[in-house]
């Protein structure tokens, strides 16, 4: 039966049909990114579209919805939107870690708002992407037809940076997705230049191998990865690639007034929303589901993030944080799915296999890339051979092109004549006249032996895959070195036995580590990456330079003595200390706060109280000042030291307070005495002055000094000179000092330091950038000589300062200290108000006189303490000595203290009681024990009550009668 153009199918079959040939659409040509260049078709497009536009990174931007209308006319049939969208992510650097596009105007934020609308915006290649298209032209990658076969397209881009793991993809697709995060530029270049220098060795390679140089994910907004110690880690997922990673905001505490703290959120996990997760906090606090939240605040700026939480005084800000991760995105799971096109085809990639596809690709393009480059250097040496031939036969050649009628004829003859091919037959009639100057017969014959070389060099290359695999590496390299950074997010190892939960904080975090910190005279602060002294002369030459512990707080202090405290991971790193962040930006400081010192101080947990801190200002005044007072770091700033008007804050010491003192004045005067001349103060007290200044003085040095060593002094002509320290004599403070250097007129110290012969110190200029010199460069000489110039100095100029990086003893307690013992001596230092001496204790009456009773003084007039009752048992029954308690007889009083000294009771066990007295201010008498009430007015008598402790002690309260005595009966002493 005829029924036309209508055929029967089967319906089974073709639906199954259509839909695989839909699902691999979608697979191949839209959602999963190739293995070789890490992108998506539509990315590929828009890239290679605005290539074709001339949109490079040196060039002028475009309108985005030009820029789309080019990619949907000539290479991707589908929404303006969607080709919008793609490309205004690959400009934003919170979704990026290398943007590949350099947009102009609102391109998204982290609050999750959109881009502004494309005829507004503009955009242009980023200097990556040049990269990432290098060399398209010289046949590196094959090309297809576009959408309508009028035009090609590439189906894979060289791929200079390996992008699919530096800039990760995300995507689904029918049945499958995928999900690869970013990573740091540099770590995988070194993974992948191990890969290439162990090419032969490349099973041998394992996981734990690569994992040394690819740490984990480093997502571009940051955040911390706590990687568990069971199954679910990060070497598991690159093995199998497919995983978890847990990752958490960055969060730290600060201190606010009153008891109260706040809560600072600096990094947020990767593709959180901000303002979502701020809705979500404050909804769950109005549900009464986060209890102790009072304030909510978004404070982020063009600096950085910073997201501020401010708790109630009641509330435990680690139970806030508990619950903030637990109910909020603040903590998040990443899953990883390392699925990309290889050969067209959807396969999961470990992490070795996703390198190892990378590298087989940039090897072929190095290939081909050189057999282009070698066809057209052959090229041009076969023109150049014929150019040769037409210079060293120029007459005859002359002759042939005039005889010929037209240039056919002479083009067969010179053919003919000569052997040449078509091509250098054409280029000889091409020549112009001025080719057959001398010069340009130079340039033909340099030209030629240039090409020779080239193709020798390209012919090597090609017959070697070792120089191949070297190139690959040196051009790796030279992308490290233009686009790496420091890595953001920090990846932090449980320990066994260690729960997520443990780790609320930073400080809980951050592993112990050594850096440098530096801060400019503009106020700019910053960490350096190197662990290595930094540079210290050129224009980018610090003002301060801190060895410092990332676990410690840092305290920057302003000129008029105020002062903030913030933790020092808090501090970003920066390549030099110019591009460090304002001092304002970090601290609680005002804007036109100037920076006078700075000091970094271990955990309170880890640090010895009995340290001080010691200060110094222009003036001279000097005061001391406990550790134990300073706050830990807040929001706040406080008063470390009370600047009188028309003075400012110099120098910072911590100090044991077992050093001496050393002043240096700006007219060579110093002074050195006994640190135990300046007693401690309190933060708001203004101190004591150390020296006398003559008219127009003032100090330009203050050194703490324990042992032996050489001082360093710098004058504003660029001469130095070394003085030992046993030439400045140790007296009182407070005097004229001795001459430390006699100075020419006009000539004034800058500075002084003291330490070994390399110590480096940095001297800076009025006019010119500041200069290094090491402190050997000086002679060592006497306090009456007149030093040597270490540092030419133009006419005019002149030395204003000198600095010298700060590194010295840390007040940390023992290691082998145990954490009660550090409680403890928190506790004591707490309740400690001013240094005590200890009481002496009398030890017991021997056996002999067991039986014998103190003498009683009856005139009460003279009574100064408290009376002291002893009285010796019967010795027959005498306990071991480890339980004896020997009786404390206390002293006199002295007339500037009428009060009784303070009595505390601790009870070690059941069976002893110890007594703890506060000690008197001077050495007491043993043997003489008074009371202050008899000088109390008369009263009646009330009874009173005894404290007895063990066998020979009777401690009388204060404020009670004293009962009448009993003359003491002897009693023959009893049998040992």
């Amino acid at each position: 039966m005829e029924v036309g153009l209508v055929k029967k199918i089967d319906i089974d079959e073709e639906m199954q049909q259509a839909y695989l040939d839909y699902a691999m659409s979608v697979i191949v040509a839209r959602a999963l990114p190739d293995a070789r260049d890490g992108l998506k078709p539509v990315h590929r497009r828009i890239l290679y579209a605005m290539y074709d536009m001339g949109l490079r990174a040196e060039s002028s931007y475009k309108k985005s919805a030009r820029i789309v209308g080019e990619v949907l006319g000539k290479y991707h049939p589908h929404g303006d939107m969607a080709v919008y969208e793609a490309m205004a992510r690959m400009a934003q650097d919170f979704s990026m870690r290398v943007p590949l596009i350099d947009g102009q105007g609102n391109f998204g934020s982290v609050d999750g708002d959109p881009p502004a609308a494309m005829r507004y915006t503009e955009a242009r290649l980023a200097a990556p992407a040049l990269h990432i298209l290098a060399d398209i032209q010289k046949n590196t990658v094959d090309f297809d037809a576009n959408f309508d076969d009028t035009l090609v397209e590439p189906a894979v881009l060289p791929a200079a940076v390996p992008n699919l793991l530096v800039n990760g993809a995300t995507g689904i697709a029918v049945g499958m997705s995928t999900s690869i995060p970013p990573h740091n530029l540099g770590e995988v270049v070194d993974a992948l230049r191990h890969l290439l220098e162990n090419w032969e060795k490349m099973d041998d390679i394992s996981q734990e191998d690569l994992m040394r140089f690819i740490q984990g994910p480093d997502f571009p907004t940051g955040g911390v990865i706590i990687q568990g110690t069971g199954d679910d880690t990060l070497a598991s997922a690159y093995g199998s690639g497919r995983g978890q990673v847990t990752v958490q905001a960055r969060a730290h505490l600060e201190e606010m007034e009153r008891g109260r703290n706040r809560i600072i959120v600096t990094e947020l996990p990767y593709m959180t929303n901000k303002a979502s997760l701020i809705e979500r906090i404050a909804e769950l606090a109005r549900d009464a589901r986060l209890e102790g939240i009072v304030d909510l605040r978004d404070e982020s700026d063009r600096q950085g993030m910073r997201i501020v939480i401010e708790l109630s005084k009641t509330a435990d800000p680690e139970t806030v944080l508990q619950d903030l991760y637990k109910h909020t995105p603040m903590q998040s799971t990443f899953s990883l799915i390392m699925l990309a096109l290889v050969d067209g085809e959807p396969r999961m990639l470990s992490l070795k296999q996703a390198l190892r596809v990378y590298l087989d690709h940039r090897l072929e393009v190095i290939r081909r890339r050189t057999e282009y480059d070698l066809e057209k250097a052959r090229q041009r040496a076969h023109i150049l051979e014929g150019l040769r031939v037409a210079l060293k036969f120029l007459d005859e050649v002359i002759e042939i092109i005039r005889r010929a009628p037209d240039v056919e004829t002479a083009r067969v003859r010179l053919i003919k004549r000569f052997k040449l091919s078509d091509l250098q037959a054409q280029a000889i009639l091409d020549m112009q006249l001025r080719r057959l100057a001398a010069l340009e017969r130079k340039k033909i014959e340099d030209e030629y032996k240039e090409l020779q070389a080239l193709i020798k060099e390209l012919e090597a290359l090609l017959h070697s895959p070792k120089k191949m695999r070297t190139l690959a590496a040196e051009e790796l390299l030279a992308v490290k070195e233009a686009y790496a950074d420091r890595r953001r997010t920090h990846i932090v190892q449980l320990k066994p036995g260690e729960h997520k939960k443990s780790l609320l904080t930073v400080e809980d975090m951050a592993p112990e580590r050594t850096v440098w910190l530096a801060a400019t005279y503009d106020g700019l602060i910053s960490v350096l990456p190197d662990e290595q002294t930094p540079r210290q002369s050129g224009s980018d030459a610090p003002a301060w330079l801190l060895r410092a512990n990332t676990r410690d707080t840092l305290y920057l202090v302003c000129e008029q003595g105020e002062a903030a405290a913030i933790p020092l991971h808090a501090v970003p790193e920066a390549e030099k200390p110019s591009d460090g962040i304002p001092v304002h930006k970090i601290s609680a400081l005002k804007p036109d706060s100037l920076l006078a010192a700075l000091i970094s101080l271990p955990p309170k947990s880890e640090r010895a109280e009995d340290w001080y801190l010691f200060s110094a200002t222009r003036q001279g005044m000097l005061k001391k000042s406990v550790l134990s007072e300073l706050p830990g770091p807040s929001a706040n700033i406080f008063t470390l030291v009370k600047v009188n008007e028309g003075d400012r804050l110099g120098w910072l010491r911590l100090t044991n307070g077992q050093k001496d003192v050393l002043l240096l004045t700006a007219q060579g005067m110093a002074i050195r005495f006994g640190e135990d001349e300046v007693r401690p103060m309190g933060l708001v007290a203004a101190g004591v002055m150390g020296i006398k200044l003559q008219s127009k003085d003032e100090l330009v040095g203050m050194e703490l000094l324990q042992g032996r060593g050489e001082v360093f002094m710098a004058a504003s002509d660029g001469s130095a000179k070394r003085v030992a320290l046993d030439q400045f004599p140790r007296q009182g403070r407070y005097g004229l000092g001795v001459q430390a250097w006699k100075l020419p007129a006009r000539v004034r110290l800058v500075g002084m330091t003291v330490g070994r012969g390399t110590t480096r110190v940095t001297l800076h200029l009025n006019k010119l950038a500041p200069k290094m010199a090491r402190l050997d460069a000086a002679p060592l000489q006497g306090r009456a000589a007149r030093g040597r110039s270490i540092v030419e100095l133009k006419s005019g100029d002149m030395v204003v300062d000198m600095t010298a990086p700060l590194e010295g003893e840390r007040p940390v307690l023992p290691s082998s200290q145990s954490a009660e013992a550090k409680d403890g001596a928190r506790k004591a230092a707490t309740r400690k108000a001013a240094p005590m001496k200890k009481a002496p204790a009398v030890r017991a009456p021997a056996a002999k006189s067991a039986g014998r009773k103190p003498a009683a003084k009856k005139t009460a007039a003279r009574a100064k303490t408290a009376a002291v009752k002893t009285s010796a048992s019967k010795p027959a029954a005498r306990k071991p000595a480890d339980q004896q308690v020997a009786p404390v007889v206390k002293a006199s009083t002295p007339k500037a203290s009428r009060r009784k000294p303070a009595v505390k009771k601790t009870a070690s066990t059941p069976a002893a009681e110890t007594l703890v007295t506060k000690p008197p201010a001077r050495k007491p008498h043993a043997t003489k024990a008074t009371t202050p009430a008899a000088k109390a007015p008369a009263r009646k008598p009330t009874p009173k009550k005894t404290i007895p402790v063990q066998g020979t002690l009777a401690l009388e309260l204060p404020g009670e009668e004293k009962p009448a005595r009993k003359r003491a009966v002897k009693k023959p002493p009893a049998a040992k």
